[in-house]
């Protein structure tokens, strides 16, 4: 394929894709079924061995997928090239079959709730520890878009390991609310169920009311007294972290190894 044919297929396939910005997004997108029409790169060579070392699972598809174009052509197609030179475009997900995963129950995983977000960088932080504590999904409220391309160079790619939908409040998901708020119960003498839906207020003006009203349960990390707040994806870790460690799926692990209480 020339290097104008590739161009042609890149805007054919750009107002209806998903920028995937550099190799580990487009290595996580491929790992978890991403469908990816066009992949370019600056230096073939160079990310076919980054493959070899890091990922050789989707070694085979990105040797089919790579097409090598000239430097500057790779880097007039994204906001800011990436250290690998490695740009693609994939299919985002059917919004339907995400909203069936969110909304189904029993599940074996919360759902995070991003209330209102409003720095990109941290909402891709945020989808990238889901997908990697295995959570049912994220879903945000408010004006992000949580497919915007910095939010996905941000999740790695992982935004198709998990569901990542925007919604508004009274569309949630079903489940109890676990909300962090800082005059909550302390998140240390609490089971979260796998069902939840634990929700995080914007990095600068916490819960919504609309968000604090649906709320089933305030909780609240410990802290340091004087110390003002944490990170948005610090607090997400955390709380994920307590569910993994206390939640159903944890019990159901610890109960099947015999003589372990």
């Amino acid at each position: 394929m020339t290097d104008s044919d590739l161009l042609g297929a890149w805007r054919r396939h750009a107002g209806a894709c998903v920028l995937l910005d550099g190799f580990h997004a487009l290595k996580h997108a491929l790992r978890f079924g991403a469908e990816v029409p066009v992949a370019v790169t600056g230096d073939r060579a160079g990310a076919l061995a980054l493959a070899d070392e890091l990922a050789p699972d989707v070694r085979e598809a990105l040797d089919a997928l790579l097409a090598e174009v000239p430097r500057e052509t790779y880097a007039s197609l994204v906001p800011r090239p990436h250290p690998t030179a490695v740009a693609a475009l994939a299919v985002r997900p059917a919004r339907e079959a995400h909203l069936r995963a969110l909304g189904h129950l029993p599940r074996a995983a919360p759902v995070v709730v991003l209330d209102q977000p409003r720095n990109l960088g941290n909402a891709g932080a945020v989808i990238r520890l889901a997908a990697g504590f295995g959570a049912t999904g994220v879903v945000t409220t408010g004006t992000l878009d949580p497919w915007h391309p910095t939010v996905v160079r941000g999740g790695a790619g992982l935004h198709f390991a998990t569901a990542v939908e925007r919604l508004e409040v009274a569309q949630l998901p079903p489940g109890p609310v676990f909300a962090l708020d800082p005059e909550g119960e302390d998140i240390r003498g609490l089971e979260l169920p796998d069902d939840a839906l634990l929700a995080f207020g914007s990095e600068r003006s916490g819960l919504s009311p609309e968000l604090r009203s649906r709320a089933d349960h305030l909780v609240a990390l410990p802290m340091r007294p004087q110390v003002s707040s944490y990170n948005l994806a610090t607090s997400v870790a955390m709380t994920l972290y307590h569910w993994s460690a206390t939640g159903g799926a944890a019990r159901a692990s610890r109960e099947a190894v015999p003589g372990r209480a």
